[in-house]
Formats: C-alpha cells, sequence, structure tokens
C-alpha cells in the first residue's frame, strides 16, 4: 500500500495558531518534505519531535518531488509544509501534489492558517468573489505592464509583497488603479508587530511614506475591486456595429470592450440586440 501524502499548513507567525491535528500528523508521518529544513526544524523543536527533514525548495522541486513519490510508493507517510501558511499558495510543493496524483498516491489535507485568507477576513473589502495574484514583478517596467492588465478587475485582489518594495508598489498602484481605491494593508499579520490599516491607496501609499505603517516585516495587499468604469464619449452602437461588420461578434464585443472600458459580457449582449438576434 502507498503512503499518504499530508499538505499541512504552518503558524504564518503565532505559534498558537498551528492545529493539534497538524501537530499530530508532524509527529506521525515518516518525513516532513520542508521549504527550508532549518526553519521547519525549529518548529519541530518547540513541538518536542524528531521527524526526519527532507528539503524540498524551488531549486530541487523536480528532483525531490522525485525522491519522494518513491518513498510514498514504499508505504512511507510524508507531511508537505513551507516556511509558513498554506504550502502552494506563493510557495513550493506543486509539483510533488502534481506527480502523486498521477502515481495514485493519497493526498490529505490538513488546513489551517494561510496569510491570503487572513488578510481577506479583515480587510473589510468584498470576499465573495476575489483573485489571489501573488508577488507583483520586482522590476518596474514589468511590475506597471502587470498591474495594469488587473485594474479593470472587479474581484478584490490580493497580493503579497517584500518591504523593500511596498512603496513602489503602492505608487503604481495609485496610478494605475486610482488613489481614492479602498485597499488594506496587512504587515507582520498573527506576529508581535502587527499592523492592518484599511483606507485608500492615496492614503496607505502616505502611510508607508512617512512611516505610519512601518517598512519592515512582510506585507499583504488587498485591493478592492474595479467598480463603475467612467463615462465613455464614444459612441457605443456605431463602434459594435463597425467592429461586427469584419469581425465575429464576441470577438467584436472583446475589441469594444477594451476600448470602452465597460464589461465584455455587456458589450456582447448590447451587440446581440443591435443585430436583432434570437439569442439576445
Amino acid at each position: 500500500m502507498s503512503g499518504t501524502l499530508f499538505v499541512v499548513a504552518t503558524p504564518i507567525g503565532n505559534l498558537e495558531d498551528l492545529s493539534p491535528r497538524a501537530r499530530q500528523t508532524l509527529a506521525e508521518v515518516d518525513l516532513v518534505a520542508a521549504e527550508d529544513t532549518r526553519h521547519t526544524g525549529r518548529l519541530l523543536s518547540h513541538l518536542g519531535l524528531k521527524t526526519r527533514l527532507f528539503a524540498l525548495h524551488e531549486h530541487n522541486e523536480a528532483r525531490a518531488a522525485r525522491a519522494l513519490i518513491e518513498q510514498l510508493k514504499d508505504g512511507k507517510s510524508v507531511a508537505l509544509v513551507s516556511d509558513a501558511g498554506t504550502p502552494l499558495v506563493s510557495d513550493p510543493g506543486y509539483r510533488l501534489v502534481q506527480a502523486a496524483h498521477e502515481s495514485g498516491i493519497v493526498i490529505s489535507p490538513v488546513p489551517g492558517p494561510s496569510a491570503v485568507t487572513a488578510a481577506l477576513s479583515i480587510s473589510g473589502l468584498p470576499t465573495d468573489r476575489f483573485a489571489f495574484e501573488g508577488f507583483p514583478p520586482a522590476k518596474t517596467v514589468a511590475r506597471r505592464k502587470w498591474l495594469e492588465a488587473r485594474a479593470a478587475d472587479d474581484r478584490t485582489l490580493v497580493f503579497f509583497e517584500a518591504v523593500h518594495r511596498i512603496d513602489a508598489t503602492l505608487a503604481d498602484m495609485v496610478e494605475l488603479f486610482g488613489a481614492d481605491r479602498q485597499a488594506f494593508v496587512g504587515r507582520e499579520l498573527t506576529k508581535l508587530h502587527e499592523q492592518c490599516r484599511r483606507a485608500s491607496l492615496g492614503e496607505l501609499l502616505n502611510d508607508v511614506t512617512n512611516g505610519t505603517i512601518v517598512s519592515k516585516g512582510e506585507f499583504v495587499i488587498a485591493v478592492h475591486g474595479a467598480t463603475d468604469a467612467p463615462a465613455s464619449s464614444i459612441d457605443v452602437d456605431r463602434l459594435l456595429t463597425e467592429l461586427a461588420e469584419a469581425l465575429p461578434s464576441k470577438k467584436a464585443a472583446t475589441i469594444a470592450a477594451r476600448v470602452t472600458g465597460e464589461k465584455r459580457n455587456a458589450m456582447y449582449q448590447r451587440l446581440l440586440e443591435l443585430k436583432g438576434d434570437d439569442d439576445a
């Protein structure tokens, strides 16, 4: 019988957030696959555990995954952990989990802390629809282009950011999303110097710049989704009609949405109405 791969969430700061089930799992498995064995070793030591550690990080994941799959096939049980939070959420582990699925190995989640859901739960922003976007690109030009592509998204957007780029990223968001867009910054969530603030992007940038939000530690940014786009001076009906003469309806609607800032579905429905289609 193959062993089980447990995907175990560990604390993002406060060690008391580790669940009893997570502790029991870490105590009972044969191996703990860790992003940083030194970091996880300190957690195990705190728990009084001596479970064997196995390094799995972004630089060795393909090779490590193959070795761990062999261990699992031999009946060994493995716990996958990251340095903090839920594995695979901006952390290594995808290749191992994918290989385990392909090998028919049982995979079991041991849920718990996540900086994404922790931030969303106290952000005061809509949580019925959200998108986790991870870390923005480090280079300025790439980051601005990347953020610009997300400026019209109407879901709440969640980002991670490093301390040395938090001011530059917020400045780009102010320019590309708008200074009045509501947002949330969580710094050092669940840790001793936790700091949380909900305000407009412009106010949050000012708080980081003047030191009200301290530039130390790890950051989560949540941004309210785009609301109604500004009214366009373009004759939408004429634009749709002209585009539809040369393009399929869905393509015409997509281009019209890009030009006007309106939603693609609304453009498509309006085009059907203009054409008098039965599907309108």
